[in-house]
């Protein structure tokens, strides 16, 4: 299995409560849902849905599983809400309990345990893993090597900080545009795999 992530992110590296105003307000952020404005249904909302039609289960950290959760069950009807709630979902947490994992098919990882999971899972045959949100644990992924594609949905905003995806470890990692596509409302989706990785 492959570990490929799409992200919404602005110009300045911020990945944090693209989807509204109490999404994640860590550090006093006051600009949820800024991505709303700059979101084109055919060029990135097409990324979503592509990105999903190649997975096989989803993988998230604990806030944004619980966003999700909170939001797409009750969706049944709309095929990328279908395709959501049918899938397998992995969630790395040590807070919540198993009573708590609602979401048909979710399996909770213990945080200690994450990066050997992912690795097991990436051994695994099948169809992709996929992660939305999840900062900090994309953010540990990519320091161990662990993620094979990220899909950058860059909005023409600037946020003045926040939380990011990338590690600050001093590490140096190269990466390969594999693609791109431009919205008309200035989004790009830039899509990029491990220098050397195919």
């Amino acid at each position: 299995m492959r570990v490929v992530v799409t992200e919404f992110i602005s110009l300045d590296g911020v990945v944090q409560a693209p989807g509204g105003p109490e999404e994640d307000t860590d550090g006093g952020f006051a600009h949820g849902g800024w991505s709303h404005p700059f979101f084109d249904p055919e060029v990135v909302g097409g990324a979503f849905a592509a990105g999903l039609e190649k997975a096989e289960a989803l993988l998230y950290g604990r806030r944004t599983y619980q966003t999700m959760a909170a939001a797409w069950p009750d969706r049944a009807g709309d095929p990328f809400a279908d395709r959501l709630n049918a899938m397998r979902k992995y969630v790395v947490t040590d807070t919540l309990e198993d009573s708590e994992l609602t979401w048909e098919n979710t399996v909770r990882i213990p945080g200690a345990r994450a990066l050997d999971e992912v690795r097991e899972l990436r051994a695994a045959e099948g169809g992709d893993l996929a992660m939305m949100g999840s900062p900090t644990l994309v953010r540990a992924l990519i320091e161990a090597d662990l993620v094979d594609e990220v899909r950058l949905v860059v909005m023409p905003v600037l946020l003045g900080g926040g939380k990011s995806i990338f590690p600050a470890d001093g590490g140096r990692r190269t990466w390969e545009l594999v693609s791109s596509d431009t919205a008309k409302t200035g989004a790009q989706v830039n899509v990029y795999r491990p220098a050397g990785r195919s």
